[in-house]
């Protein structure tokens, strides 16, 4: 499976538990990033893919990838009780996924879902 994860600042620590309470199973995944997140992932343990940042372009980045059906799903843990300068782009990346009926997990109940039923397939 190839996952993109993201995380809004308020949620990296959450992103990265989830990453290591599900690391058996996520080791076997190509994972993708946003660059801030990705360094997270990477200070614990795990190998990814960095993009750009989010606010620099990596959301835009991997909701490309999403339109060219290169994602198997996406996980994004949004803050939504913060500001984000790069909402439209957020909103894009959710859309895309939409559009390409590409899973997408905006918190950690979702995100073990969607791992759970790639396990059974």
């Amino acid at each position: 499976m190839k996952i993109a994860i993201i995380a809004h600042d308020g949620k990296k620590p959450e992103m990265v538990q989830f990453l290591l309470d599900h690391k058996s199973i996520l080791e076997k995944a190509d994972l993708i990033s946003t660059g801030t997140t990705g360094s997270h992932a990477e200070r614990a343990g795990l190998e990814v893919t960095k993009m750009l940042s989010g606010p620099k372009g990596g959301d835009a980045q991997i909701a490309a990838m999403a339109a060219e059906g290169k994602l198997d799903a996406v996980f994004f843990f949004r803050d939504p009780l913060d500001k984000h300068p790069h909402e439209p782009d957020i909103q894009m990346l959710m859309r895309v996924c939409d559009v390409h009926n590409i899973p997408l997990a905006t918190n950690p109940a979702t995100a073990e879902l969607i791992i759970k039923s790639g396990r059974d397939t």
